[in-house]
């Protein structure tokens, strides 16, 4: 027998092993996919058998829980994508940002805007930074950075609310077309940011670096610099939320955004953005937010308490981790 031949003999075993993987981690990600779906199917039955739920005071419910949750929910995105995780610092950033909203109206709607984004965007920059340059552990950083703002607004506001400092709040309130304001303002930042990561070089280069970081080096992607510009965005996305936020209620402390890390990530892996990045969108993001407003308005509606309402959104969250490593699994 030739070499060529015992080559070939020898492959042949390592071939069909490699095959059987292929076809088991198919059928498995097959699995998950019809798990996903009869959840989803169970959860709008759920909903759809809820009194109160098709009501216009629930819809409306939903729709300002979309909101409000979904442009966190759309900058964490980011953060996950780059293999990063999460961050626990977006809710505190949310309630900062409102915090210098409110200080700032003022100097007009305009300055302030731009003041709360650019507030937002340095916070969470420096922490890309401390990731992206120096390969810091991006949960301890988010932890410091949460310690920071929250002993940073005690030691300015004293612990107490703020309230606007100006006029032009109704910018950010009200209805067009019978959609509430904030509602636009999402969608709007989703549009965004899918065509950052869709159409842009420096969106593309974060998936990238979430995929394989080593790939993404060799081909010439700086690696800090995606995952600092995917800092900025979520941080951008968080100062957002905390606008619209001061505005729907008129006020605002280091409370406002308070949860609203954990129910952002549920959204991002409930909609099917991989836990070690690398794969997933803000439009999935999107499906996920919609997902977990549900499950809170129809758990508020029969009349279950804030502890429980985390409790679940925990299992869930567990859950969809689970399923993310069955089906990844080869």
């Amino acid at each position: 027998m030739s070499d060529g031949a015992l080559n070939a003999a020898s492959a042949a075993p390592m071939v069909r092993l490699r095959a059987r993987m292929f076809q088991s981690g198919t059928a498995r990600r097959r699995i998950v996919l019809g798990i996903r779906a009869l959840t989803i199917a169970a959860i709008a039955v759920f909903a759809l058998t809820t009194p109160g739920f098709t009501s216009p005071l629930s819809i409306n419910a939903l729709l300002n829980a979309i909101s409000f949750i979904g442009c966190v929910a759309v900058g964490m995105t980011f953060i996950t994508l780059t293999g990063n995780i999460m961050s626990l610092c977006l809710g505190a950033t949310l309630s900062a940002s409102a915090l210098v909203f409110l200080a700032s109206l003022s100097a007009g709607i305009l300055p302030a805007f731009l003041l709360t984004l650019l507030f937002g965007i340095v916070v969470t920059a420096a922490q890309g930074l401390l990731i992206g340059y120096f390969r810091a552990n991006p949960i301890l950083v988010s932890i410091a950075g949460l310690s920071l703002l929250i002993g940073g607004a005690e030691l300015v506001t004293g612990g107490v609310r703020i309230y606007p400092g100006g006029e032009g709040l109704q910018v950010f309130k009200g209805r067009i077309a019978g959609i509430p304001v904030e509602t636009l303002y999402f969608f709007a930042t989703v549009v965004v940011g899918q065509f950052i990561l869709s159409w842009t070089r420096i969106g593309r280069a974060m998936t990238m670096v979430g995929s394989n970081a080593r790939a993404a080096t060799a081909a010439g992607i700086s690696t800090a610099a995606a995952v600092t510009f995917a800092y900025v965005l979520a941080g951008a996305c968080a100062a957002i939320s905390g606008i619209l936020l001061a505005a729907r209620y008129g006020s605002g402390d280091m409370e406002l955004g308070t949860g609203y890390d954990y129910t952002a990530i549920a959204a991002v892996l409930v909609g099917g953005t991989a836990i070690q990045g690398g794969s997933g969108s803000v439009v999935r993001t999107l499906i996920g937010v919609t997902v977990i407003a549900i499950i809170e308005v129809v758990l508020l509606l029969r009349g279950f308490s804030q502890q429980l309402q985390y409790l679940i959104t925990g299992i869930i969250v567990l859950s969809v981790i689970m399923l993310h490593t069955i089906g990844e699994r080869r």
